[in-house]
């Protein structure tokens, strides 16, 4: 997957932990982690910024909480200002704690591009670099803020750091710095590249660059040189200091450390499993780093490394597996977790896997096999304690979807169609005959001698009736497939904005009874079909799709992304929030009746799939009839499409934006309705 990964917007939850009777869903104890924004010590008190909202420990990371109210926004940086605690969000601009995160206000006044990258503080100067609006300023923490100058005024300020009255900016392509407060702008010797970090060590001032490693200036930012020696991954995301020692953390390596000005760099120590680092922060001697699987800590400058995750509730779920009493959750950031007691207790089951996207899960006997995003298909034949590739053949690495049917493993890839193996997963060979050139097949589903394949680009569903060596439409064509699922002569698929069923394998096909959603999962339990949702929760059909009913009490994280039946509980992988429970026998002897009513308030939804190519789904919420603009921009802010452009009554919308010739990258969609408007970022992959 690319670097961009890391500037996906999710969609902010507030979750929090139900523990109640077995009338309604609870949250199992994780898995935990996460994707992490941000990591910033203040005295004692640690805070974190996920996607999920933002934690606070006040014991090391011991144990974490959410400390979310009054915070409506996914938090992409802090600020630490004595007992102020400031957060700058995607969308919402600036937000206020005085209370270590118990509540948070907005203080916005002044601060037109509530898009709030990076944020930095020098006495009673507080900076805000916000995404494509510059450089801004308060003085009177946060209750009004003025523009810092007009030389960065259209630019997307990606960093920044104060020493004294000099601040240095770093931006997508360049880097600048102002001896004024931001009066005025100068740039900086550095090469027009992105820059990711600064990080200000007495008269050394240090910058991280993506892809050119690491540059000191001794001059305040006048001239530069390059200080790589040592530095194995020059792909540079954030830098830390703490006394003589500088801390630079890669995309794909760990932490490194200079003792030395940046003269050389000591590899990464043992114990960070999750490499990718997004941040890093400093407290006495603990050193903190935020990376795509939760927080680490290290008390040896990085020699070595603890997972510190209990309680930080924010990991996605992209999978789900049951083998025997075993429970296997696949994620997004933090591969393979397994639990032995029904979520109780979660632990990593990684060893020997090269990808940290676990894409899918699929147990052939005592066989675990996953695919992921991007490094093909692991086997494992010990329970998850250890994993091979198993790639021969398999030359297309995105695995989006796997499937056994009797001795053959099924792949499903992204723009390569089907693979088989006949011997677990030692070797694979195309099985595309009849199939489109290209495909991106999200589903697969195989009973008795039927092998149903879906595709996402628009092609519909495919049957083979000979383990793939010749496939048939069989309908749905201009539906973007995201699930399958058989029971009996009953087959079920999920798309972009409804649910279909299947009396005749797919002869011809019936809407079901649920509503325009889209539908990421199907999991099957006798006569009981459960279907998951994006953004609507989890529904109940008792009479084969005839009819639905949503289950969701308790369930506080309502977009789901796979589901898995284990003993008599129902388990529902979230994104994020990790794994969801409830008892089988209390949806199915009460289920509860849809909400029909208009929302409540402006919505606008995380797209999905994100990552995604070439097509994605966005959704939008209207509690009255607005005239509605929805458009793509790049991240220059240079227009791209209007994919809405007209009155629409209240309720709830969806649009798809397909990118056709787009190159890969981040984009930026946009809502105005009425006096709502807010921006998110969208990532293409191809």
């Amino acid at each position: 997957m690319s670097i961009k990964i890391f500037f996906r917007t999710i969609l902010l939850f507030s979750i929090i932990y139900i523990y109640t009777a077995n009338a309604q869903w609870v949250q199992s104890n994780g898995p935990y982690g996460g994707l992490i924004n941000a990591v910033v010590a203040s005295g004692s008190n640690l805070f974190a910024a996920t996607y999920g909202g933002v934690y606070l420990s006040t014991d090391n990371g011991t144990s974490w909480n959410a400390v979310n109210s009054g915070l409506a926004y996914t938090v992409n940086t802090f600020a630490v200002s004595g007992s102020n605690i400031f957060a700058g969000t995607n969308g919402g601009g600036v937000y206020l704690s005085t209370d270590n995160g118990t509540s948070w206000n907005a203080v916005n006044s002044g601060l037109p591009n509530t898009q709030v990258s990076c944020l930095a503080i020098s006495g009673t100067n507080l900076f805000a670099g916000t995404n494509g609006g510059g450089v801004y300023l308060s003085t009177d923490n946060g209750t009004s803020w003025n523009a810092a100058g007009a030389g960065l005024t259209n630019t997307r300020i990606t960093t920044l750091a104060v020493s004294g009255t000099n601040v240095f900016a770093g931006t997508n392509n360049s880097a600048y710095y102002s001896t004024d407060n931001g009066a005025s702008w100068n740039a900086t010797g550095l090469p027009n590249t992105y820059v990711t970090a600064f990080v200000i060590s007495g008269t050394n001032i240090f910058a991280g660059i993506y892809g050119s490693g690491v540059y000191l200036s001794t001059d305040n930012g006048t001239s530069w040189m390059q200080v790589n020696n040592g530095l194995s991954n020059t792909n540079v995301y954030a830098l830390a200091v703490s006394g003589t020692n500088i801390f630079a953390g890669t995309f794909s390596s760990g932490v490194f450390l200079s003792t030395d000005n940046g003269s050389s760099w000591n590899a990464p120590g043992s114990g960070l499993t999750n490499t990718p680092i997004t941040t890093l922060a400093v407290s006495g001697t603990n050193l903190f780093a935020g990376t795509n699987g939760g927080v680490f800590l290290s008390t040896d400058n990085g020699t070595s490394w603890n997972a510190v995750n209990y309680g930080l509730a924010d990991t996605w779920i992209t999978s789900l597996a049951i083998s025997g009493t075993n429970l296997f959750a696949g994620t997004y950031g933090s591969e393979v977790f397994l639990s032995t007691d029904d979520g109780t207790s979660w632990d990593a089951v990684n060893s020997g896997f090269t990808s940290f996207y676990i894409s899918t899960l699929a147990v052939s006997g005592t066989n675990l096999f996953a695919g992921t995003g991007e490094d093909g298909a692991f086997l494992s034949t010990d329970n998850g304690a250890s994993w091979n590739a198993v790639d021969s053949g398999l030359y297309n690495h995105n695995v989006l979807s796997l499937a056994v049917s009797g001795a053959n493993i099924f792949a499903g890839t992204e723009g390569s169609g089907v693979f088989r193996s006949t011997d677990n997963g030692a070797s694979w060979d195309t099985v595309n005959s009849g199939l489109p050139i290209t495909t991106d097949i999200y589903a697969l589903a195989a009973s008795g001698g039927n092998l149903f394949a879906g595709d996402n680009l628009g092609s519909g569903v495919y049957l083979s009736t000979d383990n793939g060596a010749s496939w048939n439409a069989v309908g749905l064509k201009g539906r973007l497939i995201e699930s399958l699922a058989i029971s009996g002569s009953n087959v079920f698929t999920g798309t972009d904005n409804s649910a279909y069923y299947s009396t005749d394998n797919g002869a011809s096909w019936n809407a079901t009874g649920l509503p325009n959603i889209y539908v990421n999962a199907f999991v099957i339990s006798g006569t009981n079909i459960f279907a998951g949702t994006y953004g609507s929760g989890v529904y109940l059909s008792t009479d084969n799709g005839a009819s639905w009913n949503a289950v969701n009490s308790g369930l506080m994280n309502t977009y789901i992304t796979t589901l898995a039946v284990s003993g008599t509980n129902i388990f529902a992988g979230t994104y994020p929030g990790g794994v969801w429970k409830r008892p089988l026998s209390d949806m199915i002897t009460s289920v509860e009746t849809p909400s029909g009513d208009i929302p409540k308030n402006f919505i606008l939804s995380q797209n999905y799939p994100n990552p995604f190519n070439p097509s994605t789904t966005i959704k939008y919420s209207l509690p009255s009839e607005s005239k509605v603009i929805i458009k793509i921009y790049n991240l220059l802010g240079q227009e791209i499409k209007t994919l809405v452009n007209a009155m629409e009554t209240a309720g709830n919308h969806q649009i798809t934006f397909t990118a056709g010739k787009l190159s890969s990258g981040v984009y930026l969609y946009r809502i105005q309705a009425g006096d709502f408007i807010q921006t998110k970022k969208m990532v293409l992959l191809k």
